[in-house]
């Protein structure tokens, strides 16, 4: 096996979800990612866990939901169950076809996804991490070799999280105090949300491998303004291009994309709290320096912001603030790299996608 794939097992175990003997854990990988979840499976038993590993089907669960009725979906009481019953979750990714889900209708699709919104609620109260396996979907999706691919990808995951973790908490000591925040990129975005009260997180490799990135959750009801995400973003298989949100009082008060504007139009009729933010990211990750149509790794790249309509991140959000609560979450990305400046409290922190406390950076 390649020594590459023991190690993001490894980092995965004892690095983002610090398995302890004794612990029931569930690992679910697609068939492509099979050699990932043996080199964790392996992990699992030296370590002394409980493991249950389950080879899942991008194409079984197309075709359940594509057979079944929009109206009729409810909740996998079953899989709810187990997941109650355990302590730790290692989702890993890897396709061999992208756009499997591409021709489910959008609102069966998220009719689905709502159904199941009591599973995913219970997944975030325990330890969890999600990774990416360097499957061949996904590298073709990147328009990269299989091989140039894998580089890519462990080279943004088995890397010194310690030092990232630094690295990062230069702009947590920035964004955890502020009270406002303003994104600016050319002549289409210009964003102002209040982070008031609430918690930034570090994210160094734990609930996302690879991580590489700071978030917070704005005030739902603080932002004003429009933004366009420049960066495409895959949903239920399709690539939507070109989205353009304007936000009055908190809410989506107008949106469009260029391409596939009804899987927008989708996710934000899901529920109210579709139609917020629930978080702020600023990408890190310097060893991301590419665009792949992937978000655990494009989300991180190091010139980037991204923001995410629906459910705020837990633990980013205080007892006592609100909490924007949604079935969805999706991350759209600015692209931060010409003509863009990130504002906190009336102070250029980020210009041109360079961090005041890095070199090059001109305020």
């Amino acid at each position: 096996m390649d020594p590459r794939i023991r190690d993001h097992a490894e980092i995965l175990t004892d690095h983002s979800t610090q398995v302890e003997a004794g612990d029931n854990v569930l690992v679910r990988a697609p068939p492509a990612a099979e050699d990932l979840a043996v080199a964790v499976a392996e992990k699992l038993g030296e370590i002394g866990a409980n493991a249950s590993v389950t080879l899942s089907s991008t194409r079984a669960t197309r075709a359940f939901v594509q057979a079944g009725d929009t109206d009729d979906f409810e909740l996998n009481e079953h899989t709810l169950a187990m997941m109650e019953e355990t302590d730790v979750v290692i989702i890993i990714k890897g396709d061999r076809n992208t756009a499997e889900m591409s021709d489910v209708p959008p609102a069966k699709h998220t009719a689905y996804a709502e159904s199941q919104r009591p599973i995913v609620d219970e997944r975030t109260n325990k330890r969890w991490v999600g990774t990416q396996f360097p499957a061949s979907g996904e590298a073709q999706k990147a328009e990269m070799s299989t091989e140039a691919y894998e580089e890519f990808v462990y080279g943004a995951v088995n890397k010194d999280w310690d030092a990232q973790r630094e690295h990062q908490s230069q702009m947590v000591e920035i964004l955890d105090p502020a009270d406002e925040v303003r994104i600016v990129s050319g002549e289409t975005t210009d964003l102002t949300m209040s982070v008031a009260g609430m918690k930034t997180a570090n994210d160094y490799g734990e609930k996302n491998l690879p991580g590489g990135e700071v978030f917070t959750a704005p005030v739902p009801d603080s932002v004003e303004g429009e933004v366009l995400f420049d960066k495409p973003l895959v949903r239920q298989g399709r690539e939507i291009e070109d989205a353009w949100l304007r936000f009055e009082d908190g809410d989506v008060v107008e949106h469009d994309a260029e391409k596939n504007e009804d899987v927008l139009a989708a996710v934000l009729n899901t529920d109210d709290g579709a139609r917020r933010l629930g978080e702020l990211g600023i990408g890190m990750n310097r060893d991301i320096d590419r665009f792949t149509y992937n978000m655990l790794f494009d989300e991180k790249m190091g010139d980037t912001v991204h923001l995410a309509v629906g459910s705020a991140i837990r633990e980013t959000v205080p007892d006592g603030q609100t909490y924007n609560e949604s079935a969805v979450h999706m991350d759209m990305i600015v692209d931060m790299a010409e003509d863009s400046y990130i504002e906190v409290d009336d102070e250029i922190v980020q210009r041109d996608g360079t961090f005041r406390f890095e070199d090059g950076f001109e305020g």
